[in-house]
């Protein structure tokens, strides 16, 4: 079989090298030419998989080793025979490390804790749902919105989107891009939303970028630098809009799931996924693969101060400062839409919290369940 990959997805050539021929290619510029004899597509979110990329090729397989699949032309594979796969989950808890390392910066920046504020998240899915629990878990004040689920689950616990913008000081956005229907979420943060919003605010974007009216946005905050912007997903990415980005407070290349964790286990989901679809033994695991963390451990009095130890691990296993200011470095040498590009390419080597052994004495009480709550692994520190 041939198979062509995108050149950045890790572990192929491990995962998927006895299954048959490797080919590397630009996600951005993959074209029809290139898959003509190909027999498996894998790809990540920045390459449209549809007709006009697949008509007249053999593909008989898809995965994206992302959450969302809206770039992905379901009915075209269904209607063609073409088995498919995506990577549920796989970056979520990256993503959450992300929004929870923003929020301690933005503490930083206004002399705020963030377990004072009122969170409101927007899609309590894969990422929404693993925010929720760690914040929640910390002691935070949560409203949640998700529409399709308080339909299937009960109304009880969700609130209505105008609700959730009008009382929460920080709104994070989770959210799949659904084009159309009643649940569309093109916009969903439109102009008129985007106005509603209170000056002392936080917006937080991971979701997709098209879910925010990046114009409306805009607008706002060039009237309004008191609302602050996280923003890691944009529309008409990578040739973002420049003005926007420079009025966001925090703004990352569409990275915030890129930890080495997440992008790892996409590969080994779609490896499981191709395996079961032709019948072939899965003989490869992540655990043979995945290499040991360069911060094996950390050692903390039981006497620190717990928000103070949250900041310290987070700062030692991943700060979203070193994105933010990278992304600006690579704008300033490559442009906005080749130094985005180019910086999601390069990106440097990032680990999750979980990867992080935080040794504490067992009396570390408060110490210990702020750090295990954020998702941070504990071990019993050794005596001497």
């Amino acid at each position: 079989m041939r198979i062509v990959a995108d050149e950045n997805m890790p572990l192929v050539e491990e995962f998927f090298g006895e299954y048959g021929e490797i080919t590397r290619l630009s996600g951005r510029e993959m074209c029809a030419d290139q898959l003509r004899d190909a027999d498996i597509l894998l790809v990540r979110s920045v390459t449209p998989v549809n007709a006009e990329l697949l008509e007249g090729s053999r593909v008989r397989f898809v995965g994206t080793a992302t959450i969302g699949f809206d770039h992905i032309d379901r009915d075209y594979l269904d209607q063609h025979g073409i088995g498919f796969a995506s990577a549920p989950g796989s970056n979520a808890e990256s993503v959450v490390d992300w929004v929870l390392s923003s929020l301690l910066l933005l503490d930083e920046q206004d002399g705020r804790v963030f377990t004072e504020r009122v969170v409101g998240v927007v899609g309590a899915g894969n990422v929404g749902g693993r925010l929720l629990s760690r914040l929640r878990a910390l002691g935070v004040t949560c409203l949640v919105c998700d529409p399709p689920r308080a339909e299937a689950e009960g109304e009880e616990g969700f609130v209505e989107l105008d609700e959730l913008l009008e009382r929460a000081d920080v709104v994070s956005l989770h959210t799949p891009l659904v084009s159309e229907g009643r649940h569309a979420t093109f916009h969903l943060l439109n102009e008129q939303r985007i106005e509603a919003l209170r000056s002392d605010q936080v917006l937080i974007s991971a979701g997709r970028g098209d879910c925010v009216d990046s114009e409306a946005l805009k607008a706002r905050l060039q009237r309004d630098p008191g609302l602050r912007t996280v923003i890691d997903v944009w529309e008409n990415e990578p040739a973002i809009d420049e003005a926007l980005y420079r009025l966001a407070t925090i703004a990352t290349p569409h990275v915030a799931g890129y930890s080495l964790e997440g992008k790892m286990l996409g590969s080994e989901m779609l490896y499981q996924a191709v395996s079961r679809f032709y019948g072939l033994p899965a003989r490869r695991s992540l655990g043979q693969m995945m290499p040991e963390n360069w911060l094996k451990r950390i050692a903390l009095s039981g006497r620190a101060p717990p928000m103070e130890a949250l900041r310290l691990c987070a700062r030692s296993c991943y700060d979203v400062r070193r994105d933010a200011l990278l992304m600006e470095r690579y704008r300033r040498h490559y442009g906005m839409a080749e130094g985005f590009d180019l910086m999601r390419k390069e990106y440097p080597l990032r680990r999750e919290y979980s990867s992080l052994r935080v040794e504490l004495k067992r009396s570390a009480g408060a110490v210990r369940e702020m750090l295990e709550h954020a998702g941070f692994s504990i071990r019993d520190k050794r005596r001497k």
